[in-house]
């Protein structure tokens, strides 16, 4: 068994009581059915590389966790993959029973190992249209536009457009004029603390 990463060590150990236990054993099936592979954090998640190639990566969110071959279309089909309402390609699990057995996740463990064996690539994904730049809503830029909230105003403009993007989007979804309020205050708390929108996601 390869040297483990006390990185993923301690993301179980702050993972979620139920998210603990799956994790634990997505681990160690992945050893037991590659033993040479190695652990690593990429994108803040566990993963697991093979022949320096990434294989596959597991992660937890408050309610549920998820588990993913980085050539998932090659795997278990590319409509599994799309089909899947969670990161990876078997959707949110909340338990143990929620994924393959363990003679089957072993059986695509292996095929992945053969995929990076042969050299075969993950598909080109299809790029959907480029989307237009994202237009900061009135009420977020006056509040970001006040000198005490210069380094919130400086994060946002640092964020790519993609983080930009995802806290427009949280604010532009508020139904209720005093929700809308009090996510244009939270982002702002956040931002001037140089958090993404998602930051609670990101292993630490």
């Amino acid at each position: 068994m390869s040297q483990p990463d006390p990185r993923i060590d301690a993301y179980i150990a702050k993972a979620a009581p139920f998210a603990q236990p799956i994790l634990e054993h997505l681990r160690a099936l992945v050893h037991a059915a590659c033993p040479q592979v190695e652990e690593a954090i990429k994108w803040g998640t566990p993963s697991f590389v093979y022949r320096g190639k990434l294989m596959c990566s597991m992660a937890a969110f408050k309610q549920h966790a998820t588990f993913g071959f980085w050539q998932g279309a090659n795997i278990v089909g590319a409509q599994q993959s799309a089909d899947s309402d969670a990161m990876g390609q078997f959707g949110r699990l909340s338990k143990i029973g929620d994924l393959p057995g363990k003679r089957e996740l072993t059986r695509l463990v292996k095929q992945a190992m053969a995929l990076i064996e042969a050299g075969v690539t993950r598909p080109a994904s299809k790029r959907a249209q480029p989307k237009p730049p994202v237009e900061l809503p009135a009420d977020l830029a006056a509040a970001l536009a006040l000198k005490k909230h210069a380094k919130a105003k400086a994060t946002y403009e640092a964020f790519p457009p993609s983080q930009r993007r995802d806290y427009v989007e949280w604010i532009e979804g508020a139904k209720r004029e005093d929700t809308r309020k009090a996510r244009v205050a939270q982002a702002v708390e956040w931002m001037a603390e140089g958090k993404g929108r998602n930051w609670k996601y990101m292993a630490k």
